[in-house]
């Protein structure tokens, strides 16, 4: 079982940054694959960014390429997604998950967090 708890979102102008944290719990945070997923108001969930348990491969969507950045620390269990340039589109409620595998696809995502508002205002 993980538990997952994102942090960091907030308000935020055009071209600034923020870097949102997903705390989890459970011994076995480490032998996950975690990813980054957004929902957009009237939108359907889409895949941000993934990376593996070991965080020696990522994966991002077109949309935040060289924009964003996906990191882990497994000794404070914790992910990260730094992100830069946010545009108005980057408007969304963010959610962290863990997977077996590493996954653009949302459903093999077994533990979702509540989810930590990001808005960009232009």
């Amino acid at each position: 079982q993980v538990q997952l708890v994102e942090s960091g979102g907030g308000l935020v102008q055009a071209g600034g940054s923020l870097r949102l944290s997903c705390a989890a719990s459970g011994r076995t945070f480490s032998s996950y694959a975690m990813g980054w997923f957004r929902q957009a108001p009237g939108k359907e969930r889409e895949f941000v960014a993934t990376i593996s348990w070991s965080g020696g491969s990522t994966n991002y969507a077109d949309s935040v390429k060289g924009r964003f950045t996906i990191s882990r620390d497994n000794a404070k269990n914790t992910v990260y997604l730094q992100m830069i340039s946010l545009k108005p589109a980057d408007t969304a409620v963010y959610y962290c998950a863990a997977a077996p595998h590493l996954s653009a696809y949302a459903p093999l995502y077994n533990y979702w967090g509540q989810g930590t508002q990001v808005t960009v205002s232009s």
